[in-house]
């Protein structure tokens, strides 16, 4: 006979749950492993001589379930090949199992035959006990497992493996950055049997006063709650395609990606702001009007046939992963700068064709001063630079003289003048570039400054009851020269 282990289900709760068969076979083994001895059927099956061992005992050797789930298996397997092993689990086998489903994975690479027998899962019971219908839409989720992102509070969700306060800790702060601290949800310990206890308290009461068990799950209700869903990504995706819908709003039905470009430029520009003012709650809100723009073009996408937002997470989700194979495979990437040039080179390869220009990459939408500045940064990584700040200073110095010239000029040409202004503004990119500084966020950084100064002049003036034609400009630069002062 082959090496084999027969996995049994011991129930959701006492022994009347218990099917005849699996009865039968715990009475008359000789000799059965338990996942836990904590449970309703073992107290009454040890009256009539039960013969067990169990792995309790391992749980307090490690400070991971993962490690005693793998201990438990190994164990398990390697009594395999001399006895015929005979495991019982709290529930179904098939149902919320993990050392299950790790037997069933080392068993057939090790040739070892798993058969599963019979047992009650908790899951109809909860159902029954809590009288809800599944076909309205429920999860079933691991409390030693549990990440937030797995949260799908529009349906009934059903958290097993709570064994304990750990445990129901960690559930608890989980579900908290979903959902309010104080929403109702349900402990359900031996659903179905005679010993069955629900308990409904406000989840910040979960890991507290609460007896927690091998056979306790934990229920959320779906939440109803408009306010609380608008933290969720699929209610903010159904609130764009109503706005876009045959009775959403006209001005969003009337939108294009051409329409859509200069608000994506401005809510950029006003996150940068945000960035600078520090304001954290002013920086959520800017993030939230650039999401807003990337979920108008994906519906407008979906709308057309062309793509959907499934398609723009799964190509960006794609590209974070091939172009860090230092995280997610196994090159390596020393610091930053050799990040860039894996990038790069990735990016290279993923186009397919070898640029004509060093300088074809750079896109001509870009504002003016950020161009020059990605102009000359991908021209010096093959040597096209000075390599001091000397000969850059002394070439802005070149260029203002040469557009001084042209303003001195009697015949005055414009077209000149325009051409050498270009010429000083991109040798000034240059010595920025030396200095780290990036000349947009520089000259950003100067129009605030303007705004602030020319307003406090502004306030000066109304307050003297006049205005701006009675001052001289000598005047009005005084207001200047104190708003200077007071560091504004």
């Amino acid at each position: 006979m082959g090496k084999t282990i027969e996995i049994l289900g011991l129930g959701a709760g006492d022994l009347t749950q218990l099917p005849l068969g699996v009865y039968k076979k715990l009475i008359k083994a000789e000799h059965v492993y338990l996942r836990t001895k904590e449970h309703p059927v073992v107290q009454e099956l040890e009256k009539e001589g039960f013969l067990y061992s169990s792995f309790d005992a391992v749980y307090e050797k490690h400070e991971q379930f993962e490690q005693v789930y793998e201990e438990i298996v190994q164990f398990l397997l390697q009594k395999s090949k001399s006895e015929r092993i005979i495991y019982a689990v709290p529930g179904h086998p098939l149902v919320a199992e993990r050392t299950v489903q790790l037997l069933l994975e080392y068993g057939q690479k090790e040739g070892i035959e798993i058969h599963i027998g019979g047992g009650q899962s908790f899951i109809d019971a909860i159902f029954q006990s809590l009288k809800i219908d599944p076909i309205e839409g429920f999860q079933l989720l691991d409390g030693t497992a549990l990440h937030v992102d797995q949260l799908q509070v529009s349906q009934h969700m059903i958290i097993g493996q709570v064994y304990d306060q750990y445990v129901a800790s960690d559930v608890k702060l989980t579900l908290m950055e979903r959902l309010p601290d104080d929403y109702l949800v349900s402990i359900v310990t031996a659903a179905g049997s005679q010993q069955e206890r629900i308990v409904t308290i406000p989840l910040y009461e979960l890991d507290r006063k609460v007896s927690l068990d091998n056979l306790t799950s934990i229920y959320v209700p779906p939440v109803k709650d408009e306010a609380i869903l608008l933290k969720n990504f699929f209610k903010l995706r159904e609130i764009i395609a109503e706005l876009r819908g045959p009775d959403g709003c006209p001005w969003d039905k009337e939108q294009t990606h051409e329409s859509l470009k200069k608000y994506l430029i401005e809510e950029t520009y006003e996150v940068i702001e945000a960035i600078d003012s520090g304001d954290i709650d002013h920086l959520i809100e800017e993030l939230g009007d650039v999401l807003l723009q990337v979920m108008l073009h994906a519906q407008i996408g979906e709308d057309e046939g062309y793509f959907a937002i499934e398609d723009v997470i799964e190509g960006i989700a794609a590209k974070m992963i091939r172009r860090h194979p230092h995280v997610f495979g196994n090159g390596q990437a020393e610091d930053s700068d050799a990040v860039v040039r894996t990038w790069q080179e990735i990016k290279k390869q993923e186009k397919g064709h070898t640029e004509e220009s060093l300088l074809d990459g750079i896109s001509k939408s870009l504002p003016g001063l950020i161009r020059a500045y990605e102009l000359q940064k991908k021209a010096s990584k093959v040597g096209f630079d000075w390599q001091e700040i000397t000969p850059a200073l002394e070439k802005v110095k070149e260029e203002l003289q040469e557009f001084e010239n042209e303003l001195t000029e009697i015949t005055g040409n414009k077209l000149l003048a325009k051409k050498e202004f270009g010429d000083l503004l991109f040798a000034f990119v240059n010595v920025a570039r030396f200095l780290d500084i990036h000349p947009e966020e520089a000259l950003l950084g100067t129009n605030e400054k303007f705004m602030r100064r020319f307003q406090f002049v502004e306030e000066k003036v109304k307050a003297s009851g006049k205005t701006f034609e009675d001052y001289t400009l000598t005047e009005l630069d005084e207001f200047w020269d104190e708003a200077k002062i007071k560091g504004l």
